[in-house]
């Protein structure tokens, strides 16, 4: 009778995984959008993939799987069988590589078959909407084919794939960033204008926290970063981003932006300060010059950092540093709003190749089998361009790759990844662009005052 009643479950699995709907998640969220739906199942493949990247790169895991019997070359063994698995590919910084190859691949194929997509009635957005199961398999089945890509010259050439690609997505970061900077301050302003004044002061307590926050940063990276006779490209990009925070935030307050702009205001510009000193941050530590670029743990423990805490030799990765982890905190959440973002800003919807949000879901629609479907809010035209949103967790995958590998270029001989200067400029060039963006969010309405930038 168990038997009977777990293969009618896993019928009812199967018909949500090959079907046309996205019904995997209707049980959780069953007044959702069929768009908002299929970009979280989507995001869901791209975060579970970090997950595994995450595994994979630990620390001590290439020693555990050489204790499993049988397993790896040169690990413990059984009589009578060869052991085939090279585990210098499937754990550290190589399968990083490789998984990450993999979900670009994934996500560049759905790239190009969603081109110009315009409603649901199009035959290809049954497979954007649909065939869970079988996505999955062509995602592992990718995943495995790039783990028998010989190393050669994969590794450096993918590298520079992954610096072009994450200079884009921080770009997409930045712009999500505005975006949900306007969303939020639009939402409080009108909260504060229908009566209760309290959300007037939840603004001004976040703008000043987070101006606080950038302001304590630059001071510490003058102070960490920063030497009297050395580091002179850091005095530069510490100074340059710190005089173009200040300029965008003027800016932002002008009388004649307040007029054509009413919701531009110094929360956006906080926002974008407190980003942009991060970026800072983050670039600097990728300086190959020690002296320049001090450990966290250097500097919490006053270890000197010309050498290596603990002797180790110089170049050795450092798995889990700091700007990393915040890296992926800001990854996860600007994956999610990407996910379910519904924007009423006209400049960002055209930047990110999206439509006017038009508020949260509709009912769910319950189907003559008793179960509540997403509704289908794509049969007059899409929500958001299919093509551009895989795009956009292509270069995530990217920048994922980037980011757990600390921006570290592989040595294809050794077990040792180098920080070079290429990719501290393209972290820096992309905070310039990004303010750039902003600085253009806020002036363009007075250049083209003919045009709709609401």
């Amino acid at each position: 009778m168990g038997a009977c009643l777990a293969l009618c479950s896993l019928a009812s699995c199967a018909s949500c995984l090959c079907g046309s709907a996205p019904c995997l998640l209707c049980g959780c969220c069953p007044s959702s959008n069929n768009s908002t739906i299929t970009r979280l199942v989507f995001s869901f493949f791209l975060l579970m993939g970090t997950f595994v990247s995450v595994i994979m790169i630990l620390p001590g895991m290439e020693t555990q799987l050489r204790k499993i019997p049988g397993f790896c070359k040169g690990g413990t063994s059984i009589p009578g069988i060869e052991n085939h698995v090279d585990c210098n590919v499937i754990v550290g910084y190589k399968s990083v590589y490789r998984m990450c190859f993999a979900m670009t691949c994934f996500f560049f194929l759905f790239c190009a078959i969603m081109i110009r997509v315009r409603s649901s009635k199009d035959p290809r957005a049954a497979i954007q909407n649909g065939f869970w199961f079988f996505k999955f398999l062509i995602l592992v089945g990718i995943t495995v084919g790039a783990f028998f890509i010989p190393d050669g010259t994969f590794h450096d050439v993918w590298f520079y794939f992954g610096l072009v690609g994450s200079f884009i997505f921080i770009i997409i970061q930045l712009i999500l960033l505005i975006d949900f900077a306007h969303s939020w301050n639009k939402a409080w302003v009108e909260n504060a204008e229908n009566g209760n004044k309290c959300w007037f002061a939840g603004l001004l307590s976040f703008t000043v926290l987070h101006y606080a926050l950038a302001i304590a940063a630059v001071v510490l990276f003058y102070i960490y970063y920063t030497k009297p006779d050395d580091c002179t490209e850091h005095k530069v990009f510490i100074s340059l981003n710190l005089i173009f925070c200040v300029i965008v935030s003027i800016v932002s307050i002008l009388p004649k932006i307040q007029a054509a702009q009413p919701h531009s205001g110094l929360l956006q510009a906080s926002i974008i300060s407190l980003y942009t000193m991060y970026v800072t941050w983050s670039a600097m530590t990728n300086n190959p010059n020690r002296k320049c670029n001090p450990s966290l743990l250097s500097l919490v423990s006053n270890v000197s950092t010309t050498q290596p805490p603990g002797g180790s030799p110089p170049g050795q990765v450092q798995w889990w540093d700091a700007q990393g982890i915040v890296g992926l905190i800001i990854f996860l959440f600007c994956t999610l709003y990407a996910s379910i973002r519904s924007s009423s800003n006209t400049q960002v919807n055209k930047l990110m190749q999206t439509e006017e949000g038009g508020g949260s879901g509709g009912e769910g629609v319950v189907g003559e089998d008793g179960i509540r479907r997403a509704v289908d809010n794509e049969e007059e035209g899409v929500t958001y361009s299919y093509s551009f949103f895989h795009f956009h967790l292509c270069l995530a995958s990217l920048y994922i790759m980037m980011t757990l590998t600390n921006w570290y270029k592989p040595e294809t001989n050794t077990q040792v990844m180098q920080s070079t200067m290429p990719a501290v400029w393209v972290k820096m060039s992309s905070s310039w662009l990004g303010l750039g963006l902003y600085l253009w969010t806020l002036i363009a309405p007075l250049i083209f005052p003919d045009r709709d930038f609401s």
